[in-house]
Formats: C-alpha cells, sequence, structure tokens
C-alpha cells in the first residue's frame, strides 16, 4: 500500500519527533553519511567532461526521486511511520516558520558564523557533526534570506510557468536551454548573481551555508526541499500525461551530449534503473 507524504507544515507534534529521531539514528550509524557523499560524487557540472545524472541534465528529477526514496527507505527502516515531508516554499515564505522551528529543523545561523544553534541538528547537541563535505566545517550552518545580499524564495506564479511548459526537456539537455520543464524547475538562468538562480536554485541559495554546494545534503531540508520538487514534478506529469521525460534516444556521437547526459531507457548511476523505471512511482508513496 501506498504511503503518504505530507505537507510540513501539518505534521503533529508526534510526527515532528519520529522524523527528527529517525534522522538522528541514521547519522548516529553513518549511513546518513553515505547519502552526503554520494550527493557530492554526482554534483557535475555541464562545464566539466563524463556523464551528468543528478544536475543539470534531463535525469536531475528522476535522479533525486531515487535519491528521495533511498533516504525515505533508510528512515523507514527505523520507524515504519516516517515519512519525508515536503516545503511548500511557495507558502511557507519566513525565516520562523516550519520547517525552522525548534523541534523540527531548528533555526538560521547565527550572524558571526552562520552556525545554527537551536533545534535537534545544531552541533551543541553532538548529534550532527559533518563529517562529509566540501570545506573543512563541522557544524550546520544557514543564511536564511542572505541577509548581507536578500533575496526571495521563488513564487507559485513562478513555478506555475514551469509547470504550463509541456516538453519535458529540450536539447542541449544542460543548464542553457530555455525551454522544457526539467531547468524551468531545476532553475538555472542566466547572467550573474540572484538573476540567474530560479525555482530550485534560488531555494538553495535562500537556505544558504551548507546548501550551498554538492554537500547540501548536510541540511537535512535538502530532503524536504527536493520532496516538493518532487511534488511538483508529479503535478507536472498528471498534467501532462501525454508528454514524457526526454530525451528518449541517446544523443548521438555527432553531438556535444554524445554520452553525457541519460536517456529514458539507459541505467541511471549510481544504480540499476532507468528513468522510464521512476515515472510512476505511485505504488509507492502519494502527496497530501
Amino acid at each position: 500500500m501506498a504511503y503518504t507524504r505530507k505537507d510540513v507544515s501539518t505534521l503533529t507534534a508526534a510526527e515532528r519527533r519520529r522524523f527528527v529521531k529517525a534522522l538522528l539514528e541514521i547519522k548516529r550509524t553513518g549511513e546518513y553519511d553515505e547519502f552526503v557523499r554520494m550527493h557530492i560524487d554526482h554534483y557535475v557540472p555541464d562545464g566539466d567532461g563524463g556523464l551528468r545524472t543528478a544536475h543539470m541534465a534531463p535525469s536531475f528529477l528522476p535522479w533525486h526521486r531515487r535519491f528521495l526514496l533511498d533516504l525515505e527507505r533508510a528512515l523507514r527502516r527505523v520507524d515504519s511511520s516516517v515519512t519525508v515531508p515536503y516545503w511548500d516554499w511557495t507558502r511557507e515564505r519566513t525565516a520562523t516558520s516550519a520547517p525552522w522551528t525548534k523541534d523540527l529543523l531548528g533555526g538560521n545561523g547565527r550572524r558571526s558564523d552562520h552556525q545554527v544553534t537551536t533545534g535537534p541538528f545544531a552541533y551543541a547537541t553532538g548529534d550532527w557533526t559533518l563529517k562529509e563535505n566540501v570545506t573543512d566545517g563541522e557544524f550546520l550552518t544557514r543564511d536564511l534570506g542572505r541577509a548581507a545580499s536578500p533575496i526571495d524564495l521563488p513564487t507559485k506564479s513562478e513555478v506555475d510557468a514551469a509547470l504550463q511548459d509541456p516538453v519535458y526537456d529540450t536539447s542541449p539537455w544542460d543548464s542553457t536551454v530555455t525551454r522544457g520543464f526539467r531547468n524551468k524547475l531545476e532553475g538555472w538562468g542566466t547572467g550573474s548573481g540572484s538573476a540567474a538562480w530560479h525555482t530550485h536554485n534560488r531555494v538553495h541559495r535562500w537556505v544558504g551555508g551548507v546548501m550551498l554546494g554538492g554537500a547540501s545534503v548536510n541540511d537535512p531540508v535538502f530532503w524536504l526541499h527536493h520532496a516538493f520538487v518532487d511534488l511538483l514534478w508529479t503535478r507536472w506529469q498528471s498534467r501532462h500525461r501525454e508528454h514524457r521525460y526526454l530525451p528518449a534516444e541517446p544523443p548521438g556521437p555527432a553531438g556535444r551530449q554524445y554520452r553525457r547526459v541519460v536517456a529514458r531507457l539507459e541505467k541511471m548511476p549510481p544504480w540499476d534503473v532507468t528513468p522510464d523505471q521512476l515515472e510512476d512511482v505511485s505504488g509507492i508513496y502519494r502527496y497530501a
């Protein structure tokens, strides 16, 4: 039977406690840090050579769908009642609303070094020391809203604009495409500074701290953010049932994306699974 992922703002106090407890347990065993390392290892920009699976590519959405499922399975081995909640950042838009509460993810980082000092993931608790990172920092950091150079979270109208595009993705299948749902949701734009960050990417920038790079999984909000991104993909799929993941066929050897992106029926590293197999997950979970 399919289980339900809920809006984080609707979780009961008991559901919050169970979610946090399960996260802390897989952190204690070292399993959580394996997820951080996997994301770092697969954070390959399209300016680099080789295969891209997690970012700047069509498989951005199925890759993170599978990544979420793996994390969720780990949590549910600890507590079968736990599912990953989603953070609807088009509605919960302040630094004090859900999920930034003391009984859930804790709040913003302090001004001096952005260290998170409240909630169960604060460094002082001793339960959330960063061990896999792109820097030497051991504590969780956040800079919600970027006080020094403020930005806003994406709006519902920006999300709706992405959902209206009936095409999943387009050539050249990278961060430069301006048509297609995938990059409109992933959020790579042109220009510099905040103007270049949209939707999914802008949320990472708004949270700041460790959410800015490949080690963004170190902040548990990563999962709540990507659960909402996944929910938006399910909405797009429901709205455009006749459209599917693209490319359907691998780019040919004459193109610059040859062997650099995953086609619909190709295996998507690091798993033995294809995007095609991840398009329908209705038998596994649903969204409330």
